[in-house]
């Protein structure tokens, strides 16, 4: 090996070390973000706009995307990454990473990103979660969520959902119809998570142990 080509080969690889740190990185803040996001929905008493209480009890996965962007370049639809988790037995699984794109709802008071939360409300939604791609609205059956006390804001399409969406704006959550959006594995972001490629259905099976940068996730789930 010459010498030009032994130093591109350690460039190469410090290039390469230096992306998965980043890379990591990222998926570190995105999972505080997440954690963030959900102790915000928890913390609204129902009274005052918050989610329905008995819809949080009976949740049997939450998808939270800490950050849905508008696609750029004049590409219609959104763009975000998160995690999901489902109930198992007394407590909750590790997080499984999640990319949404597609669809186009708007923003609920303007501005080109938001915080997304999907209430998966029965085992078909669950299961739907366990394939590597689906559509919602196509695929799975999604309304947006009602908020408050009354009866009159759980609507009959809420009440037979698969999936219920929320998105948050200036620090108060309402309903957001997702109908359009596709849901994906995230393969490098459980790579980054976890240390190895695992698909959805592995992480969710319950038997993975929670990573250490999750526990702000995991404590915030807790309150379900």
């Amino acid at each position: 090996m010459t010498r030009h080509t032994m130093l591109l080969t350690v460039g190469l690889a410090i290039a390469s070390f230096v992306a998965g740190s980043d890379a990591r990185a990222a998926t570190t803040d995105r999972l505080t973000a997440a954690a963030d996001t959900l102790q915000a929905l928890v913390n609204i008493p129902e009274a005052e706009k918050g989610v329905p209480q008995d819809l949080l009890k009976k949740a049997q996965c939450v998808v939270v995307v800490p950050s849905l962007k508008s696609a750029a370049l004049g590409v219609g639809g959104e763009y975000g990454r998160g995690f999901v988790s489902c109930r198992r037995g007394s407590g909750w699984t590790a997080p499984a990473a999640v990319k949404v794109e597609g669809g186009s709802f708007g923003f609920q008071i303007g501005g080109n990103e938001t915080e997304v939360v999907m209430l998966v409300m029965n085992q078909k939604g669950m299961d739907r979660l366990l394939t590597n791609k689906f559509t919602l609205g196509a695929d799975a059956t999604v309304a947006a969520g009602p908020v408050g006390r009354s009866a009159e804001a759980k609507t009959d399409a809420a009440m037979t959902a698969e999936i219920l969406s929320y998105s948050r704006s200036r620090g108060l959550f309402a309903g957001v119809s997702l109908s359009g959006a596709t849901l994906r594995e995230d393969d490098s972001a459980n790579k980054d998570l976890y240390g190895k490629e695992l698909t959805n259905r592995e992480v969710l099976s319950g038997k993975r142990e929670w990573p250490a940068d999750a526990k702000p996730l995991r404590n915030a789930l807790a309150k379900f």
